[in-house]
């Protein structure tokens, strides 16, 4: 029983330390209005924002909105919907504000919702 309590405290005091959004995934770039690289400790996907579509009139102006939203190494939370020709459809959240990126571009009328 003491054995558990000190596993059960240990726990405790190391996800003080190390928080879980230090385990979060990176953007390392942004390559269009609706893909983005993102790395993943050791790993680095393709990602597809999965309910977005943006007027081809309107690329530039997304591409700069996301970009000045999402800094290189901004940390980032995924959530897969599915993936495309070894594409990962996924909804992306800033960590620090838990904003979805789809919200964003659809707030600024630079998207609009396809799911």
């Amino acid at each position: 029983m003491v054995v558990i309590c000190k596993f059960v405290v240990c726990l405790f005091l190391s996800l003080g330390f190390f928080p879980l959004h230090a385990f979060a995934a990176e953007v390392l770039q942004v390559r269009s209005s609706s893909i983005l690289q993102i790395g993943d400790r050791n790993r680095i996907l393709t990602v597809k924002l999965a309910c977005t579509d943006v007027d081809p009139a309107n690329e530039n102006n997304a591409v700069n909105l996301l970009r000045s939203e999402l800094k290189r190494s901004e940390k980032v939370n995924l959530r897969p919907q599915g993936s495309k020709n070894g594409v990962l459809l996924s909804k992306v959240f800033i960590v620090e504000s838990q904003e979805d990126i789809e919200k964003i571009l659809f707030r600024a009328g630079l998207a609009t919702f396809n799911c």
